[in-house]
């Protein structure tokens, strides 16, 4: 027993010595990361990044990340790390982001660049070896992209993945395994998984139709036929409409001035539709005819479609209409364990606080907004209060008639 738990630790050790860390990125030194990051000078007007934890966040210094800042512009940022080949082993790619803008149309995703780019001329002809996360734009288009370079062409992942389209920060995950399968996990919870060879067109199809076989001209498809010994009843054609019996020419109807009377048509009561034979099971019938398939010269099995040689840069080049987008907790190692791990102490530990702050503010929004509607509806009515008071007549004293006034005279008195 001893022996067998100290072999089960020293593999666990080895397991640990073994796993690495290619990069992590958190954003916790300030304006350090402009010293690791490159601004791409492809084009002069890309769109410029400010770090911010965003309008709410659940830690205000490690929800600190990199926020798109300009409406309808392209971007193009990268940040290198020392290379290497993902041979053997797993690759695993993760990031958070967070549309707290409420985002119309723009990309959220990262990119994989080969060592060798030049990343002062990044650019969205760029050559990358993988491109990962959410996109969306308007209704139809909020997806998780998952796109893998294999000989100098870009493939699309063939299964729809929906990424998340609230304004909350959500984990990104994407695990590429040598054995040619891949995981993609949002929220540390797994949404889709499969086979890299089924699920996309990397390789040529294993079997093909064969050229040489043709559909043989007596083939019959058709499961039934008319019955030819059915025959349709003398009395079936019936028009479909006759004219209204009952329908009487107008006293007053003149032909020289109004044409020729005619009655109006009715539904005919015994019109019996269009008359079709029976059907029966036809004698001849072989099923649907199966193009036969044969194998594909030009198949060639490749067990290293997951293999990219150099892997050196991360890049953030996308086009966002309206700006606002987070990115932070950047993530490339081979431990997929240390990833979930690492996603836990970071979103993990701040989803909660930060949905409070925002479901705070949304509160306080709608109070505020109540308020000023109470107030303007106060206004509204005490104007109308002051155009229905009544005004006050006034009354002006007539001046005393001659000989009314009683007031004694000084001879009087």
């Amino acid at each position: 027993m001893r022996v067998a738990a100290a072999v089960c630790f020293i593999s666990a050790l080895a397991l640990t010595v073994h796993a690495d860390v290619y990069f992590k990125e958190q954003f916790l030194d300030g304006d350090g990361w402009k010293s690791r990051w490159v601004e791409s000078k492809h084009k002069s007007d890309y769109g410029q990044w400010k770090l911010t934890s965003g309008k709410f966040y659940g830690d205000a210094e490690l929800d600190k990340g990199l926020q798109t800042t300009q409406d309808a512009r392209f971007y193009a940022l990268s940040s290198r790390f020392d290379s290497f080949s993902n041979e053997g082993k797993p690759v695993v790619v993760q990031f958070t982001v967070k549309h707290e803008q409420k985002i119309d149309c723009g990309g959220g995703y990262v990119k994989i660049f080969p060592a060798d780019l030049d990343q002062t001329e990044m650019h969205g002809d760029s050559q990358y070896y993988i491109m990962f996360g959410p996109d969306i734009c308007g209704y139809s288009t909020k997806k998780v992209h998952v796109i893998f370079n294999y000989k100098g062409q870009n493939h699309l992942i063939k299964k729809d993945i929906k990424c998340k389209d609230d304004e909350l920060t959500h984990l990104y995950t994407l695990i590429l395994r040598p054995d040619q399968t891949y995981e993609v996990k949002i929220d540390n919870e797994k949404v889709e998984s499969g086979s890299l060879e089924e699920d996309w067109d990397l390789l040529p199809p294993k079997k093909i139709k064969d050229p040489e076989a043709k559909k043989p001209e007596d083939w019959d498809e058709r499961a039934k036929i008319d019955d030819p010994e059915d025959a349709r009843p003398e009395d079936w054609d019936k028009p479909e409409n006759i004219p209204d019996p009952d329908a009487k020419k107008p006293d007053d109807w003149d032909e020289d001035m109004d044409g020729e009377w005619e009655p109006a048509m009715i539904p005919n009561p015994e019109y019996k539709g269009e008359w079709k034979p029976k059907q029966i099971d036809n004698p001849n019938y072989k099923g649907t005819w199966t193009h036969p398939e044969i194998d594909n010269p030009e198949y060639m099995a490749d067990d290293a479609i997951y293999k990219f040689e150099k892997i050196g840069i991360l890049g953030l080049d996308l086009w966002q209409v309206k700006s606002g987008t987070i990115f932070d907790n950047f993530l490339i190692t081979d431990d997929v364990e240390e990833a979930e791990k690492f996603g836990t102490e970071t979103w993990g530990a701040t989803k909660g606080p930060e949905k409070n702050m925002k479901d705070q503010q949304e509160e306080e929004e709608r109070k505020k907004r109540e308020d000023e509607e109470k107030s303007k509806k106060d206004d509204n009515e005490e104007d109308e209060e002051d155009e229905d008071e009544p005004e006050e007549e006034e009354h002006t004293e007539e001046p005393p008639e001659e000989g009314d006034d009683d007031t004694l005279t000084k001879d009087e008195l």
